[in-house]
């Protein structure tokens, strides 16, 4: 299994992103899928998921402003972010499981700054 995270980048506060997170070895759909974030002398930290059955969850400093979804055919996991702050960034990475193993993306970088 690999996951490949990908759509960072520098952004002006307010602005938007998208990440994505390609997998290859297994299905998407068949696992829940997190997204995570780790600053600089920061712990990593969840941000957000998405079930196998669709469902979301976030964190609560990201709700209203992060959106997770998930393209099944593409086997793509997507984090939507909008109204972006400073405290935003980060290296953020995706995660997921299969058959008892936790797999995580390389991290994609997001620079809020002006």
């Amino acid at each position: 299994v690999q996951l490949q995270a990908s759509g960072g980048g520098l952004v002006q506060p307010g602005g938007s992103l998208r990440l994505s997170c390609a997998a290859s070895g297994m299905r998407l759909s068949s696992s829940y899928v997190g997204w995570y974030r780790q600053a600089p002398g920061d712990r990593r930290e969840w941000v957000g998921g998405i079930t196998s059955g669709g469902f979301t969850n976030y964190q609560d400093s990201v709700k209203g402003r992060f959106t997770i979804s998930r393209d099944n055919a593409k086997n793509t996991a997507y984090l939507q972010m909008n109204s972006l702050k400073p405290e935003d960034t980060a290296v953020y990475y995706c995660n997921t499981f299969n058959l008892g193993s936790a797999y995580w993306g390389q991290g994609t970088l997001v620079t809020v700054s002006s």
